[in-house]
């Protein structure tokens, strides 16, 4: 899943940029309100995490700017206001959700996973697609109820199909959400990393649920 950070305090994007990273996001750090809707406009972010307090146009500004595009990415809005005024105006405006600086990180994380969540066609922290089940929470996956180890770009990949599962996702859909930044149009990456997870998730290849659709991407289904 691929997030973008507003806030214009580089240092705190910096710990949230690697606490994300940790938790095998892709994040890019924007630090002002026009850099942060350029990149909104035109990257295909999985969330955005916006700071209200920034010079020249602040968080509200931007939100309700990219809510008029119709620009439909769910949005956590952070601030160092406490007042229920605050919180209103920014939910208002097309935020779908609140959190009060200073915080725990474990909040920020669990925030995230739960607006993630309402974007999926699942709503429970638990995927599952026949006999493969990815929790998101705990961050494990299983096949036939034994555990995969898979590294972050694998679990980030594999999370991401099936959290639209039976629907085709290209080669550029998954480089955009599995990585912050552009992946060369001729690299078989992508492949590589797809070849990786089958081969862990079914090493016998007795049933390969991430299907290779000819010309356009892959698809995960229970065959």
């Amino acid at each position: 899943m691929r997030i973008l950070v507003i806030d214009d305090d580089k240092k705190f994007c910096d710990v949230v940029k690697r606490g994300l990273e940790e938790d095998s996001y892709a994040v890019d750090c924007v630090y002002n309100g026009d850099d942060g809707e350029y990149y909104a406009e035109t990257t295909a972010y999985d969330l955005i995490i916006l700071d209200i307090m920034m010079p020249r146009k602040n968080g509200i500004e931007v939100c309700r700017n990219l809510r008029w595009k119709n620009i439909k990415i769910p949005i956590l809005m952070l601030t160092a206001k406490d007042t229920v005024e605050d919180r209103v105006r920014g939910l208002d405006t097309g935020a779908d959700d609140y959190l009060i600086k200073p915080f725990a990180f474990a909040e920020l994380t669990a925030r995230v996973r739960a607006l993630l969540r309402r974007e999926s066609t699942s709503k429970s922290s638990e995927l599952r697609v026949g006999d493969l089940v990815l929790n998101t929470s705990m961050r494990e996956v299983c096949w036939k109820q034994q555990p995969v180890d898979l590294t972050t770009k694998e679990y980030v990949i594999l999370e991401y199909l099936m959290r639209h599962p039976n629907a085709v996702i290209t080669r550029t859909m998954i480089e955009e959400h599995a990585w912050d930044y552009k992946l060369d149009s001729v690299s078989n990456l992508v492949d590589v990393y797809i070849r990786r997870i089958r081969q862990k998730i079914d090493p016998e290849q007795g049933k390969i649920i991430i299907q290779t659709v000819r010309g356009a991407g892959y698809r995960i289904k229970v065959l």
